[in-house]
């Protein structure tokens, strides 16, 4: 058996925690839940309200931020409790998160395991979930005194850093399993698939832009947008970066674009996936991939059609994390050589963006 079992088992650990992580983010975001709990204690914090005088004070403080005069308005002590306890629920799980990923990386180090060459990567893990808790306040601190929402800014990198965290976590699973065949792709499909994950990358952080200034309600057709190919008020705002960025109408129209070409690149590039061209399991790599962006580019279709239903949101951004899930894999089964992954053996330095990419 693998001398590196106990650390792959902990990434996969990390990776499930990620997946359930962006699965209750997208619940609090799409519920606007997450600016119900008005201060950060990240200890006391874990104890919600447990009495009439605990409820009444957090729901006061709620009650002073403009998201309870506009989204909330007239918002009763039951609906408060419910987004409250989601966004408690969102906080709980971040904190679990953190211990994931911290407690078992703190028990390699003391005991020696964490694989030679791979010490520096592995560090970044739980400092990067500490970042992402630290991110995470500052962007509901966007939203507690002018805005009616969290920043759009903030959210992005939110999630940004979280699939970060998640494409560390999954490139060094990979690279500590030992692969059984070479690779075989010729460097233009190599540089195809990186190209394709990357688009994909941006896709999904568009997403956020356009979730954080709720774009996804307006224009609800496709392909048109307002009976247009490009929709009117497209250009509404000055600047072409602060329009591509804080204009909601654009902001829906260049994530759509990106899914579009994301969609078409890994459907081609799946149909081109033969066993000769990219090997047998690059082929099956670069094939699942191109099955996972279908299933987003459909699920983001429908969500937008039926204007963004919560269950279909959810679904929305879950599946995108498991298409960049695959695209990582897929990159990696196509630029990382072949080896077996053992203490005592030299691990070989992996080749092209394997070098660079997260090490």
């Amino acid at each position: 058996m693998n001398e590196h079992v106990a650390v792959r088992r902990w990434l996969l650990c990390c990776i499930a925690a990620v997946f359930v992580a962006v699965f209750i983010g997208g619940i609090t975001r799409l519920t606007e839940s997450g600016l119900s709990i008005t201060e950060w204690k990240p200890v006391s914090g874990v104890v919600p309200p447990l009495t009439t005088a605990g409820w009444d004070d957090a729901f006061e403080k709620f009650r002073q931020i403009p998201q309870a005069r506009t989204t909330h308005a007239r918002i009763t002590m039951v609906q408060f409790k419910w987004i409250y306890w989601w966004e408690w629920f969102h906080r709980l799980a971040a904190r679990a998160v953190g211990l994931i990923f911290a407690l078992p990386f703190l028990w390699f180090v003391a005991k020696g395991k964490l694989p030679e060459r791979y010490g520096m990567r592995l560090t970044w893990l739980p400092l990067l979930t500490l970042a992402q808790g630290a991110l995470g306040w500052y962007m509901v601190q966007s939203g507690l005194e002018v805005r009616s929402s969290v920043s759009a800014y903030r959210l992005a990198a939110h999630l940004a850093l979280a699939l970060t965290i998640l494409v560390i976590a999954v490139w060094t699973w990979a690279d500590l399993n030992p692969k059984r065949e070479e690779v075989n792709a010729s460097a233009a499909w190599r540089w195809s698939t990186l190209g394709v994950v990357t688009c994909l990358g941006l896709t999904i952080v568009s997403g956020a832009f356009v979730a954080g200034l709720r774009g996804g309600e307006i224009f609800n057709e496709f392909p048109l947008m307002g009976g247009q190919l490009v929709p009117p008020g497209y250009l509404a705002l000055s600047g072409w970066w602060i329009n591509a960025l804080e204009n909601p109408v654009a902001a829906q129209f260049h994530h759509r674009v990106l899914a579009v070409l994301t969609g078409i690149a890994s459907l081609v590039l799946a149909w081109r996936a033969t066993p000769r061209a990219f090997g047998e399991y690059g082929a099956m790599a670069v094939r699942v991939l191109g099955l996972t962006i279908a299933v987003q580019f459909v699920l983001g279709i429908a969500t937008i059609l039926l204007a963004v239903p919560l269950a279909l949101g959810v679904l929305h951004q879950l599946a995108g994390t498991v298409a960049l899930t695959a695209g990582v894999l897929a990159v990696h089964a196509l630029w990382v050589p072949i080896r077996d992954v053992r203490l005592s053996d030299p691990i070989a330095e992996p080749r092209g963006v394997a070098a660079v990419g997260v090490g």
